[in-house]
């Protein structure tokens, strides 16, 4: 019988921000795939339930409190996930916030809010988790992106630093873990349907239709658009891809 390339039974991911939206697409995808699953979130009330769902679905799930801007608290969180599962095979780095302004109004302690948690975080947790996927000789990094990782928006200057920085921490990542077996990509979302974008569809309805007009899909994405390409990225299938970032937007960033 031939190897199923995108099996991830008896592997344990690690998701960040993994309690609503992208996260928890990602998530159900790793789920239905086979993997063990390790929520970390701010939110714990959010966060149980989530697990709570992953457990009656018969899918091994915890759910961990973190601050991703904390160092100690990011340790305690790769701690707990290998004190219940013994490794971690994929860490997902997806937690992140965005506050809106221009950039000449933006102020500084927002600023490095966004880039504590967009980017700090991202490194904290990759740096964290590198010693038991080198021990072992394979791990995978899939760090979330944005579209604005490849242009600029007038209102996230933070968002958008924070996204552009992802794409080349991704790429150092890539090339200074490869000979440990590692491999990091990020995924760069594009209009999808959360939380963190609910504001333009309920309180600016004409960019909301404008940003419509221009997706090659002719709609906005939903979280489990991700699902698939993450998969991809967390399997065996993508052993010799590292250091890419992939668009995952219905065509909005083709032209």
């Amino acid at each position: 019988m031939s190897k199923n390339l995108f099996d991830l039974h008896g592997r344990t991911a690690l998701i960040t921000g993994g309690n609503g939206g992208i996260g928890l697409g990602i998530a159900k995808g790793f789920a239905e795939s086979g993997a063990n699953i390790a929520i970390a979130g701010r939110n714990t009330t959010k966060t149980e339930e989530v697990v709570a769902n992953f457990r009656e679905r018969n899918t091994s799930a915890i759910g961990i409190e973190v601050d991703v801007a904390d160092q100690e608290s990011v340790q305690d969180m790769i701690g707990n996930t290998l004190e219940a599962f013994g490794r971690i095979d994929i860490l997902v780095n997806n937690a992140g916030i965005g506050i809106r302004n221009l950039p000449h109004e933006y102020p500084l302690e927002d600023w490095n809010k966004v880039i504590d948690i967009n980017l700090t975080g991202a490194f904290l947790c990759s740096k964290a988790v590198y010693p038991n996927m080198k021990t072992r000789g394979s791990g995978k990094i899939i760090n979330i992106g944005s579209m604005t990782s490849i242009f600029g928006l007038d209102w996230a200057v933070a968002y958008a630093s924070s996204k552009g920085g992802i794409v080349q921490l991704t790429k150092t990542l890539a090339v200074s873990w490869a000979k440990d077996g590692i491999q990091a990509n990020s995924i760069l979302p594009g209009w999808i349907h959360t939380d963190l974008t609910q504001a333009i569809k309920d309180n600016f309805q004409n960019r909301y239709d404008h940003i419509l007009s221009r997706i090659p899909e002719g709609r906005w994405g939903e979280p489990s658009d991700l699902s698939g390409t993450a998969v991809f990225l967390a399997s065996d299938a993508s052993n010799y891809v590292t250091g890419v970032s992939i668009p995952v937007d219905g065509g909005y960033t083709s032209f």
